[in-house]
């Protein structure tokens, strides 16, 4: 393997409350102490960060570090698509789950950028939801239901901080369950009323920092993973959520679990979110788009890197 001489580091210093900023420095120390030649770019906001990832993606790098969460990643996802640059992901966010979902090191900038000069590419799928006339790619999972007003409603809450903010929430919502008048259509077939709970499609297993959700689902299949719980009651969703924590809730009758190309749903009072940000309401068509981007991995057991 040709070693990578030119890299450029696309950086969010706000992601993962400041953690952004450490990892940042010490993936380019590391970059630096391996001998490549590196160019920084860092953005103060979204919109910042994809016009700095549009410069450094012009500048042809042999690769590109993206130091973030999976909401900086899903934001430029169509910039680096694009460009067809292989990426590698330090993760620096809150969930992290794509990291977790391609292997990469979390928690170890260091570990992380090392794939820039000695991983392996690996081209994964990237899903897209079309609502409200827009169209937003993401990375993990597209979350419609009792978890995306969970969500919603963590993020209008003005107190408490941290933690404490989300399970004041998820006791808010809990309180006002309801089920929901999903209407879906999967893989062009008939649209047909599925009252539910909550509804996930997901490229990779896990949201919300390891929630594997759409178990087994893989980045890399050219498929989405569709989970649908139907209506439970409050109790019976507080048994579930034991089994959904280790995976263990896709037998279970009360969901239903495909898989497909693309599936439409809408309800009332629907809100989706993708990537832990918030990405459409009323109704929405999600779809993949197969090996879409180029991703830099860790090398298998056995791989060398020379």
């Amino acid at each position: 393997m040709i070693p990578v001489r030119r890299v450029a580091v696309v950086a969010n210093p706000q992601s993962g409350k400041g953690r952004g900023r450490r990892a940042a420095d010490e993936a380019i120390a590391a970059l630096r102490a391996d001998g490549a030649q590196v160019q920084v770019y860092s953005g103060g906001s979204p919109a910042e960060t994809r016009r700095l990832a549009e410069q450094a993606v012009a500048e042809k790098p042999d690769a590109l570090v993206v130091v973030g969460g999976d909401g900086t990643l899903s934001g430029i996802i169509d910039v680096l698509a694009a460009a067809e640059v292989p990426i590698a992901l330090v993760p620096a966010g809150t969930g992290n789950d794509l990291a977790r979902a391609l292997g990469l090191p979390r928690g170890d900038a260091t570990a992380a950028v090392s794939v820039a000069v000695r991983g392996r590419t690996r081209l994964i799928d990237v899903g897209e939801v079309h609502s409200e006339g827009r169209t937003t790619p993401f990375l993990s999972v597209a979350a419609l239901g009792f978890d995306a007003k969970v969500s919603d409603r963590t993020n209008r809450l003005r107190w408490p901080r941290g933690a404490l903010r989300y399970y004041l929430a998820l006791l808010i919502e809990l309180i006002r369950l309801q089920p929901m008048d999903f209407r879906v259509e999967v893989d062009g077939g008939p649209q047909t009323a599925a009252p539910g709970t909550l509804i996930a499609v997901g490229n990779t297993a896990s949201y919300g920092g390891g929630m594997p959700v759409c178990a087994g689902a893989a980045p890399d299949d050219g498929a989405l993973d569709v989970v649908h719980v139907v209506p439970l009651t409050r109790l019976r969703l507080l048994r579930l959520f034991p089994l959904l924590l280790q995976g263990r809730h896709l037998t279970r009758p009360e969901v239903i679990h495909r898989r497909a190309q693309q599936v439409s749903v809408s309800a009332p009072g629907l809100v989706i979110y993708a990537d832990g940000e918030r990405v459409g309401a009323g109704e929405c068509r999600i779809t993949v788009r197969p090996a879409a981007l180029r991703m830099l991995v860790p090398l298998s057991e056995g791989e060398s890197d020379a």
